[in-house]
Parts: structure tokens; C-alpha cells; sequence
């Protein structure tokens, strides 16, 4: 995404370790970003596509900022099937 100009997206295929009991909440963030200086910082990340065992990881930037490269993070929260998998520590 260094090149270019317009919309441009990057998406990752995100699986669970253990599939959830229902579709949970994903919640995702940027913790690092690498964009030119020569523009205004233009992007968007979001979790599409979610399911009981993972998720689209989906990364949008659009007008002119270069983007060498970004690091997400992500959280997932639902339910499990059985109450007795819950471990509390």
C-alpha cells in the first residue's frame, strides 16, 4: 500500500483456536501504524464476516497516505458451550 492512491484494502483470515458456542464479539484495534508524512493518516480496520470459529481481519485506506505497514490487535468475547469450560484463575 506504499504505492498507489484510492481506495486500497488488505483483509486477513482470522480462525479460533476453540470455536465459540454463538457468533461472539470481536473487537479490533491498531497498535502500530507506519503511513507517510506527506498526507493526512487516512485508514479503517474492522472485523467482517464473523463466525463461531473466526473472523475477516479487514484493513481500508483510501485518498493519497502510503502505508508501509500496520500491526492489529484483536479480542473476541462470547459464550462457550458448557458452563463448566469456563477456567477462572
Amino acid at each position: 500500500m506504499w504505492t498507489g492512491m484510492g481506495p486500497r484494502k488488505a483483509s486477513w483470515a482470522i480462525k479460533f483456536s476453540e470455536a465459540f458456542a454463538a457468533q461472539p464479539l470481536v473487537h479490533v484495534s491498531l497498535t502500530m501504524w507506519d503511513m507517510g508524512s506527506d498526507s493526512n493518516a487516512r485508514a479503517a480496520i474492522r472485523a467482517e464476516n464473523v463466525t463461531e470459529t473466526g473472523f475477516d481481519l479487514v484493513f481500508r485506506t483510501w485518498s493519497d497516505p502510503p502505508v508501509a505497514r500496520v500491526i492489529a490487535s484483536w479480542l473476541a468475547i462470547g459464550g462457550v458451550a458448557d458452563p463448566e469450560q469456563w477456567d477462572i484463575y
